[in-house]
Formats: C-alpha cells, structure tokens, sequence
C-alpha cells in the first residue's frame, strides 16, 4: 500500500494523467475521466482538488461551473483510489473542499447518495424545491444560510454523455 494520503491540494497540471488513471481505476467506466477530460477542455472546472500519497493520487474532486443558476457549482466527479476506499477518504476530501466552497462563499450542488453527501455537509431538504433534470431525492445542496432555493439547474452538455 502507498503512503498514508497527504494534505489536499489544487490539482497541477503534472496530476492530470495521474487524476485521469485515479478516475478510470475507481469507476468500472470512462466516463468520469471523459467527462473531466471534456471539461477541462471547455474551461468549466472552477476547482480541482487532489489527495496526493506519495507518487500517487489517492483521491481527487471537481467543481464545475453551472450553466444555470449563475455562480452555481456541481461536485462531480469524486474519487478515491480503490487501495483508499471504504477508510473514509471520501467523506475526508469532500467535507475540507465544502468548507473552502463556504469560506467562498459558494452554492454548490452534487447528484449521489444522499447518506454519503449528508455526511459531508450537503443538505437534501434544502434540495427540495430544486428543478432538475436528474432525480431530485438524489440531488443535495450545500450553500450559506438555511434558505430552501427554487431555481433550475443547467448542468454544462458534458453531463449529459455520463
């Protein structure tokens, strides 16, 4: 096993084929690694994080920019290496990259499993008044205050090839 994981960091530019083998090992598909890739290309990541472990990434997440609300951001893709998962390095990396989404300032949306995301500070009831086009019971909220929002969400054309 690698080293224990470092400290997140933003993702550099010499991570990226690291992130890319990261994201191909931790789904049984491409299409995360695609869907950053394409990403990436349209200049729509707002943020990229990696949890280095010695030469290797033992964990990365991405915000991406919205097309809808204005400012919004969606937590998509996160990944932990499949020699981390299961020891709470996931719920680690998303937890620390909320807070500095909340110090920002920043509305952030995820679309997963509600008891893993509500662990990390991701509000499903704050959710509810959302319009999407993915299912809402597993779509969750994390933004300042205690608002319940009614807005629509835009996800950017490279979500919809996932």
């Amino acid at each position: 096993m690698p080293p224990s994981p470092d400290f997140m960091r933003p993702l550099k530019p010499a991570d990226e084929a690291a992130a890319d083998t990261l994201l191909r090992a931790a789904f049984p598909t491409s299409a995360e690694a695609t869907l950053v890739q394409t990403l990436r290309a349209a200049n729509l990541i707002a943020l990229e994080l990696v949890l280095p472990a010695g030469n290797t990434l033992a964990g990365y997440l991405a915000f991406s920019r919205m097309t809808a609300p204005e400012g919004w951001l969606a937590l998509a893709p996160v990944a932990i290496s499949p020699d981390w998962q299961g020891q709470r390095w996931g719920t680690r990396l998303v937890t620390a990259a909320l807070r500095l989404m909340a110090i920002k300032g920043s509305t952030t949306v995820v679309l997963g499993k509600p008891s893993f995301y509500a662990r990390c500070g991701f509000s499903q009831t704050r959710a509810a008044n959302l319009t999407s086009p993915y299912p809402i019971k597993n779509t969750l909220i994390a933004r300042p205050g205690d608002d319940i929002p009614a807005e629509t969400l835009l996800y950017p054309a490279a979500f919809r090839k996932v």
